[in-house]
């Protein structure tokens, strides 16, 4: 979003602009021959290692001129979820207060710790690479890719050195002067029709997508079960066939393919040992309803 300067082109794209929060990677502050240096010494996506958890400690969230308290305890909770704890504001419209506290729900310790920072240069002073949002095509910005394209360079660069995510303002987004300070405009791709993301909608998305990416969390495990061992399976298909036979279900002399049918039913499913246990008590049960 172009900063308005008393040019009334500039006021009319202000009133115009979609209503998108912004993500974009940049370069931090400093001499130009510098950036330059770092930009073509590490070319995008190149050379990617296999990042470990640790490295989600590196990567700082910065949200820019947020309006809505609420929107940055949401987006704390949405950072911790996904295991990131730095979050930056920068010249936010209010202080986070209640509403944040409660929005934050069990991260308030990752809002508590946030730093204020007066400025963009201020947030992104030590970064090796700043990271921000916006879906919109800029005249000057650099080549515009989506954030799973970019994840892997992101660690990249963040095994590195600290690397930002900078989020713009909930109603303009990122302004052209805050772009100017990323490398590499990133977009979350979203139905073209309405593809504005709330605030910390767009935060957890972000940090989903890299904390998947570095393979940070594993699903969880189910609970440890003994499996059936063979000879648990064999003794419940012989109850079976006996409860069957008891019955009158199974005929000894014409027992056609039933046992071998059970047998291929009970191969596929897997037992636990304490599912062979309850199947052969259910058995039990008919058993000596039979013999009454």
């Amino acid at each position: 979003m172009r900063r308005a300067a008393g040019n009334n082109r500039s006021k009319r794209r202000r009133r115009t602009a979609p209503l998108d929060v912004g993500f974009t990677v940049g370069r931090k502050c400093g001499a130009p021959g510098a950036a330059l240096r770092f930009f073509f010494a590490a070319p995008f996506g190149q050379n990617v290692p296999m990042p470990s958890p640790s490295i989600l400690e590196r990567i700082r969230v910065v949200l820019a001129r947020p309006s809505h308290p609420g929107n940055i305890g949401a987006a704390a909770r949405a950072m911790k979820t996904m295991g990131f704890s730095d979050l930056r504001l920068v010249a936010p419209r209010r202080a986070p207060d209640a509403e944040a506290q409660a929005l934050a729900a069990g991260a308030r310790d990752v809002l508590a710790a946030a730093r204020d920072c007066g400025s963009i240069e201020q947030a992104l002073g030590d970064t090796v690479l700043a990271v921000g949002f916006s879906a919109r095509a800029r005249d000057l910005s650099q080549r515009l890719s989506s954030l799973r394209e970019a994840a892997p360079a992101i660690l990249s660069d963040a095994a590195r050195g600290p690397v930002a995510l900078v989020f713009g303002n909930e109603t303009y987004g990122l302004t052209n002067e805050e772009m100017g300070h990323c490398r590499l405009q990133v977009s979350i791709p979203a139905n073209p029709e309405y593809s504005s993301l709330n605030l910390a909608a767009a935060v957890q998305v972000a940090c989903y997508e890299l904390a998947a990416t570095a393979r940070s969390f594993a699903p969880p495990r189910p609970g440890e079960h003994d499996d059936a061992t063979h000879e648990d399976v064999e003794q419940l298909l012989a109850h079976w066939q006996s409860a069957m036979t008891r019955s009158g279900y199974l005929d000894p002399a014409q027992p056609g393919r039933l046992m071998e049918r059970l047998r291929r039913l009970l191969a596929r499913t897997g037992l636990e040992r304490s599912e062979v246990k309850f199947l052969r008590g259910m058995l039990g049960a008919f058993e000596a309803r039979m013999r009454r």
